[in-house]
């Protein structure tokens, strides 16, 4: 048996918003035995759009049950049924959500007419309910109320069972079928295609544009792991209506997969993307020339048009680096803002403190680029060289002077040892500190990877 389900509510997640009015259409798979129907009172405003869209008042549920006293009837009406429902997750999810919040556990196996009809009517200009019905003749006299679009839809799925000559609605209702918890937009092909190998993956909406991007060990898995559950959230529901269309990236390594995601989230700023959009360097030393011509070391926060020396994780990270370069070179502490305050600095005492003119800024500044270049020789070149994507070429990633220089697939034959023909075979990517992070962390794990070079 089927129950054939639309509601409307006040907003468009269950977790923030209420039921104003269900429908339920019990169906044995020639026509309708049985229905269901009742306004509900959400206990807050119906929003002047939903309103206008559905025609249903604050006026008119106001002496309407609230939901918790129809929540048994609509719980025992649909359990052990066919959950069928045009874009099938929307609906399951609000009333799994507001059933669970009165004790009631809702488990159906769920049929998603939207899918259905792209693989049993292909080619149709639009899945919409409107729009499929008007091309199927359907009459609808109550749109957008939910007994008249939960009859409309039944008839729909009359239409579909007596055309699945292929039968796909018994191969979605397989226990290992994907067709229950796909997104409505999205082709199960697209899932098909998926290899299982490391790699990135873009969600595309409608017009092509990606709105999110992922990594992945296993590339399939990964993105089946975003449709399981009905969390019924406002960001997740959105989320699943916006995903039309998939593409992937084949990576060698899930390490080149890592690195490659941070790239694209800074390249293509998708919408449904949090992390490392603002990922940045946090601390670094950096360094100027006064008015005077002295050149001068400081330890601050990023600032993202002047590139750092040194890339430091944390301030005090910073300031212990920078102590030790003023007590190895002699620098002043004042110069390098170490110390603050109107006290003599420590060269003073012996005349030679820089901050007091005791140095001129020539001979000062030979012990600041003494330091630097002391600071450059800390700075690691090396290349992580890995698995490729086939048997034929392996991956490579090279950090250069300790910053993220690219990354790129090379054959067996070619032996990596000059790093200036090696960068010829690379694709140079921006980097920053996260990048930085994981790739020499990855070094420091497996040293057998690394290759240094002078």
């Amino acid at each position: 048996m089927y129950a054939i389900v639309d509601i409307e509510t006040t907003g468009g997640h269950a977790s923030a918003n209420g039921i104003t009015e269900i429908a339920i259409c019990i169906h044995d798979g020639k026509k309708i035995t049985r229905r269901f129907q009742t306004l509900v009172n959400p206990h807050r405003d119906i929003p002047v759009y939903i309103r206008a869209l559905t025609g249903i008042t604050n006026e008119m549920v106001q002496d309407a049950p609230p939901f918790e006293d129809v929540a048994h009837e609509i719980f025992h009406l649909l359990k052990g049924q066919i959950f069928v429902a045009h874009n099938v997750n929307f609906d399951y999810s609000f009333l799994r959500y507001h059933l669970g919040t009165v004790g009631y556990d809702l488990q159906c196996n769920k049929l998603c007419t939207v899918r259905l009809g792209r693989k049993i009517m292909p080619g149709l200009m639009s899945y919409s309910l409107g729009k499929i019905c008007n091309h199927l003749g359907i009459t609808n006299n109550s749109r957008h109320r939910a007994m008249g679009d939960a009859e409309a839809t039944a008839e729909l799925f009359s239409m579909y069972l007596k055309n699945d000559t292929e039968n796909h609605i018994g191969k979605a209702l397989k226990q290992n079928s994907k067709e229950q918890v796909l997104p409505a937009n999205l082709p199960k092909q697209d899932i098909d295609a998926l290899p299982t190998s490391p790699g990135i993956y873009y969600f595309h909406d409608n017009k092509g544009k990606v709105v999110y991007v992922g990594k992945a060990k296993n590339i399939r898995k990964r993105v089946c792991s975003h449709f399981t559950g009905n969390n019924p959230n406002y960001q997740r529901q959105e989320f699943l209506k916006t995903i039309h269309h998939i593409s992937h990236q084949v990576c060698g390594t899930e390490l080149i997969a890592f690195v490659l995601e941070a790239v694209e989230i800074k390249r293509l700023w998708p919408k449904y993307n949090r992390s490392l959009k603002k990922f940045e360097n946090t601390f670094g030393i950096y360094m100027y020339e006064d008015q005077r011509g002295y050149m001068r070391l400081a330890v601050d926060k990023h600032r993202k048009h002047m590139p750092a020396v040194y890339a430091c994780n944390s301030l005090l990270d910073g300031r212990n680096l920078l102590l030790n370069l003023i007590d190895t070179f002699g620098l002043c502490p004042k110069l390098c803002f170490i110390q603050k305050n109107d006290q003599p600095c420590s060269g003073s005492s012996v005349g030679s403190c820089a901050c007091e003119g005791h140095q001129s800024a020539g001979e000062y500044n030979e012990k600041v680029n003494a330091a630097l270049d002391e600071l450059k020789k800390a700075l690691p070149t090396f290349a992580i060289r890995d698995e490729g994507r086939n048997n034929e070429e392996h991956s490579c990633i090279l950090i250069e002077e300790g910053r993220f220089y690219g990354m790129g697939y090379i054959s067996h034959y070619y032996n990596a040892d000059n790093i200036q023909q090696l960068k010829s075979y690379l694709t140079p990517y921006p980097g920053n500190d996260y990048i930085r992070n994981i790739v020499t962390g990855y070094a420091d794990r497996f040293p057998q990877r690394k290759v240094v070079f002078a």
